[in-house]
């Protein structure tokens, strides 16, 4: 599958064709470069990896220093494997927004808001217990039982409670790309997308 690597920037909106209000994710998506061509004679699978955003020299062992020299390109602070790619490739190659077209669905894959540790209603919805009078205390955000006493005398795994929320990979799809910046690199998709302004996604076609 055919992707670049890239950068939220934030939300919009804009108007359609039939001016209707759509609103946006502002995704910078590349240029990446071809950072190594793997094929089933040598790594057992057919992929090519694509690199993204500058990093420096001193923040790189000599082996990832070496791995870019021999593609001919810069370090980069973010690596990705993309198989089935559509395009013939070679190391050195730069893939831009020019993958995409206006119209094109597309997922867009990234690590969520960390949102650290949380109860049960912001976690997993719970409306909570009991009503706000009749002397209850303090029980409105409240789980609940959690179980039987007698058997099984524990909690079972997997069960619903507070705990750390977010930071997790998630996936959108079928997000419909809204308007190309070819001279920007930037597209805009239908819908909003995981993580924070600023934060690495995986662009798939």
């Amino acid at each position: 599958m055919s992707g670049l690597i890239g950068k939220k920037i934030g939300m919009t909106s804009v108007y359609d064709a039939a001016g209707d209000y759509v609103p946006c994710t502002v995704i910078q998506a590349g240029p990446c470069v071809v950072t190594q061509v793997k094929t089933t004679e040598k790594e057992g699978y057919n992929a090519i990896q694509l690199g993204y955003s500058e990093k420096t020299e001193k923040n790189i062992t000599s082996a990832q220093m070496g791995h870019f020299k021999k593609a001919g390109t810069t370090p980069k602070a973010k690596l990705m494997e993309f198989t089935d790619f559509e395009n013939e490739l070679k190391a050195g190659d730069v893939v831009d927004v020019n993958l995409f077209a206006e119209g094109d669905l597309v997922d867009v894959s990234g690590v969520t808001k960390g949102k650290g540790f949380q109860g049960v209603v912001k976690r997993w919805g719970f409306s909570g217990v009991g009503s706000r009078t009749h002397g209850q205390h303090d029980r409105q955000r409240a789980p609940g039982s959690n179980g039987a006493s007698s058997f099984p005398s524990r909690v079972w795994r997997g069960k619903k409670m507070a705990g750390r929320t977010g930071g997790e990979n998630s996936k959108k799809q079928n997000l419909e790309v809204v308007k190309i910046m070819a001279e920007k690199n930037v597209i805009l998709v239908k819908g909003a997308v995981p993580g924070p302004n600023g934060g690495y996604v995986i662009v798939y076609k």
